[in-house]
């Protein structure tokens, strides 16, 4: 039958996400094959570890962190409202999840293998929305539907409307209760895949949360991890002013849990973090990103005012050249 290197064929999906190898068994004495066939998916071979990103690929994810900002701001000035400041800031983080860290297949949203991620801070929902579109979940013309009446990409995601989202949100706090209860069932079944929940800083102040992390912490759901958007900025100013967090390390370690501290705009920080909490057992990890809200865009960036308010369209071409300018700087950094 010739070597292994010979006889396997591989079938890679678009957003490479997935891919099939057919392996030949034995002839059917007819001049044929049977073959076996397997998924698997390449951005997580084992469920234990993650790759860490080449050079190249860490570059283009970066390069696709700046799409998405400038997809998102586009997004939010056609509809007319919405919020800036949290999307921009977790550009890098949802560019490294749909692109390298999550398990996941575009073309089977519903696929039982894949990790789930819940988006507790349903208000940042447009950067999702556009990481989604260039993943594949949908056109990149349907963004421009955000808000709309009758569009699936409503200013809260509904799980009833689009493929691909684990539930509906809103309510701050909510989120990371699903996404406990959703670990805690993936361990009774005795699953591989993954949950991760993102989070605003701002939530932290509802008690709900912190009945889920006790809960996490009690049941040592190591299939758990909560991704908390450290920008410091709530819709009326600074989260230390209006309902001081910290020490917020001390407190989630007091309630067993692994905690990382990374800086949210590096994105192989990022995946490093998330490769350190699948290799941890017994507790379950939330990775505080300190980000800054409005990132990328100089008027924006550190201003609360930013939360809740979408750019008009001479501000939209500000940032958008703004945006072009980094992009570049990126790409000849990588030359």
């Amino acid at each position: 039958m010739g070597t292994t290197a010979q006889t396997l064929e591989r079938f890679t999906s678009k957003t490479a996400t997935s891919a099939y190898i057919k392996i030949p068994l034995r002839s059917n004495g007819l001049g044929g094959i049977f073959y076996f066939k397997l998924c698997y998916n390449f951005n997580a071979m084992s469920r234990q570890s993650l790759a860490l990103p080449t050079e190249r690929k860490l570059r283009d994810l970066e390069l696709r962190a700046m799409e998405l900002r400038k997809d998102t701001l586009s997004m939010l000035t056609k509809a007319g409202s919405g919020h800036s400041a949290g999307p921009l800031g977790m550009a890098d983080i949802f560019s490294a999840l749909y692109f390298h860290v999550l398990t996941h297949n575009p073309k089977k949203p519903f696929w039982d293998e894949r990790d789930r991620l819940f988006l507790s801070n349903g208000h940042i929902v447009p950067i999702r929305y556009a990481a989604m579109a260039h993943a594949g979940y949908f056109s990149k013309d349907e963004l421009g539907t955000l808000r709309k009446f009758g569009s699936r990409l409503q200013g809260h995601p509904e799980y009833r409307f689009l493929p691909g989202l684990e539930h509906t949100s809103g309510p701050l706090g909510d989120g990371s209760s699903q996404a406990v209860g959703t670990a805690y069932a993936g361990k009774l079944d005795k699953t591989d895949w993954h949950t991760y929940c993102v989070m605003s800083d701002g939530e932290l102040a509802a008690g709900i949360t912190w009945e889920a992390a006790l809960f996490a912490g009690k049941y040592r759901l190591d299939n758990l991890t909560w991704i908390i958007d450290r920008n410091n900025i709530q819709i009326d100013g600074n989260t230390e002013d209006i309902m001081p967090l910290e020490p917020l390390h001390d407190k989630f370690a007091a309630f067993n849990w692994n905690v990382l501290e990374i800086d949210g705009h590096n994105i192989r920080e990022f995946i490093t973090a998330c490769d350190q909490a699948k290799a941890t057992h017994e507790k379950p990890t939330v990775i505080i990103a300190h980000t800054i809200p409005g990132k990328g865009v100089d008027f924006m960036e550190n201003d609360y005012h930013w939360h809740g308010m979408p750019p008009k369209p001479d501000e939209l071409k500000k940032a958008l050249k703004e945006l072009r300018t980094l992009e570049g700087k990126i790409a000849s950094e990588s030359e």
